[in-house]
């Protein structure tokens, strides 16, 4: 299943609207790089490595609709196409990743101007199947700490909706399952927006994995009275000492697991491997708006007090003590950090 495609007949990005699921499965057709960047602001695709196949495509488009017919002014524009995609979602390296990528394929293409929009195009396109090529080598390596039998505690939404395909710690666990591995996933709602409970309830549901849904707050019960054996989730960046921003509730999630020495795997490419953030109170934290937490209703009726204020941290850390082992493309990285995640994005990881 694509959750992002590039329709060559229309010239346009074609993304599944997550905001719709489950109750349907509907693709966006989009034809401007703005909307490309509306799109990941409203959520409409998210997941980091998602986002970063959909910059790049974002690009593509720029370049497709760009009017300049010399090669400086398309620099320009993709540039300035550039800017208004990385401030769509501060959080996820994935996505300023791409834009440098494909704005460096950009330069050093030599040429004119039609050259130029070609080269993006193939590079965007490159970076989306490379994206699932290293989702299914990471399922692999990390269907090697699954175990027959286990329950596993899986947050946010991590399966092929939030990549391009196969999708990074959801993908473990369908590897593990299409390995005969009997395994059992708990589900996480993943308070306010629900990406647990409405997408990845509904993959495992495609993939016929046996799953519950879980409140978020349940987690510790499930870990404290063995009903849990081990904790999974993604990241949206990763600083050099292995801290891991990912969706919110997962730091309380790592804590719960520590504590009943359940171990807690991440898993994330190495482009979503930020080297050059020490630790992660470098990483920037993006706080939506309040609506998503006080907009809630139950059988027709507003349960929080008009009036009432919120605040709505989309991300949050989990220091590196907490996390047994970071599951990459080119192997599992494990402490020290600061040495094994260098050598992952080498691909010089041992074991």
């Amino acid at each position: 299943m694509r959750t992002i495609y590039w329709d060559s007949g229309q010239d346009e990005v074609h993304l599944i609207d997550q905001r719709l699921l489950p109750g349907e499965l509907h693709y966006l057709a989009l034809r401007d790089y703005r909307e490309v960047a509306d799109a990941i602001r409203q959520m409409a695709i998210r997941g980091a490595p998602a986002i970063g196949a959909a910059a790049a495509f974002g690009l593509a488009l720029a370049a497709r609709r760009s009017r300049a017919t010399a090669r400086e002014a398309l620099l320009h524009d993709l540039q300035q196409a550039a800017g208004v995609l990385r401030q769509s979602r501060p959080t996820a390296v994935n996505l300023g990743w791409a834009l440098q990528r494909t704005l460096k394929v950009a330069e050093e293409t030599e040429g004119g101007a039609d050259e130029l929009r070609a080269a993006v195009l193939d590079e965007a396109l490159r970076i989306a199947e490379e994206d699932v090529a290293i989702n299914k080598r990471m399922a692999e390596h990390g269907a090697a700490l699954i175990d027959d039998g286990d329950t596993v505690i899986h947050h946010c939404n991590t399966g092929s909706l939030a990549a391009v395909d196969w999708g990074t710690a959801l993908g473990v666990l369908r590897m593990a399952h299409e390995q005969g591995k009997r395994i059992h996933v708990l589900v996480d709602e993943t308070r306010p927006r629900l990406q647990g409970a409405r997408l990845t309830a509904w993959e495992l549901e495609q993939y016929g994995i046996p799953y519950a849904i879980i409140s978020d707050g349940a987690a510790g019960y499930f870990l404290s009275t063995g009903q849990a054996h081990k904790v999974i989730f993604g990241a949206d960046r990763v600083a050099a000492n292995g801290d891991v921003a990912n969706k919110i509730g997962t730091y309380m999630l790592a804590l719960a697991a520590n504590d009943n020495q359940a171990p807690a795997y991440a898993v994330v490419p190495t482009s979503t491997i930020d080297l050059s953030l020490a630790e992660g109170k470098q990483i920037p934290i993006e706080e939506r708006e309040p609506g998503e937490v006080l907009n809630i209703q139950v059988g027709g009726q507003a349960v929080i007090p008009a009036g009432a204020t919120a605040r709505n941290p989309a991300f949050d850390i989990t220091p590196h003590r907490l996390v047994t082992a970071i599951v990459t493309e080119n192997g599992i990285a494990r402490p020290p950090y600061s040495s094994s995640l260098r050598a992952a994005v080498a691909g010089k990881l041992a074991g």
